[in-house]
């Protein structure tokens, strides 16, 4: 049974760092791409991050230099390491796989305010 459980959400000012984590069960993620997605208030969820089994690595323009995703094939787990956060990025982050059937977590909650 696949299960992504994301966590590490919460609430940040303006220029500080949170690292969320996407902990996996269900398949290896040595053999298959973890994405992050994030979805704001009235907004369509947007991809943010893309880590391959192989471990290629991409993200999205609107986080480039400070968003970077990474793995640990031992434990299982999908990070997203947020720096020099903004209001902009405040939404709830979602981990998501597909394996023929498409996986999402249940997400967490990223806010970013003064």
């Amino acid at each position: 049974q696949v299960q992504l459980v994301e966590s590490g959400g919460g609430l940040v000012q303006p220029g500080e760092s949170l690292r969320l984590s996407c902990t996996v069960s269900g398949f290896a993620i040595r053999y298959y791409p973890v994405r992050w997605y994030r979805q704001a208030p009235g907004k369509e969820r947007e991809l943010v991050a893309t880590i391959t089994g192989g471990g290629t690595k991409n993200v999205a323009d609107s986080v480039k230099g400070r968003f970077t995703i990474s793995k640990d094939n031992a434990k299982n787990t999908v990070s997203l390491q947020m720096n020099s956060l903004k209001p902009e990025d405040t939404a709830v982050y979602y981990c998501n796989a597909v394996l023929g059937s498409t996986y999402w977590g249940q997400g967490t909650q990223v806010t970013v305010s003064s």
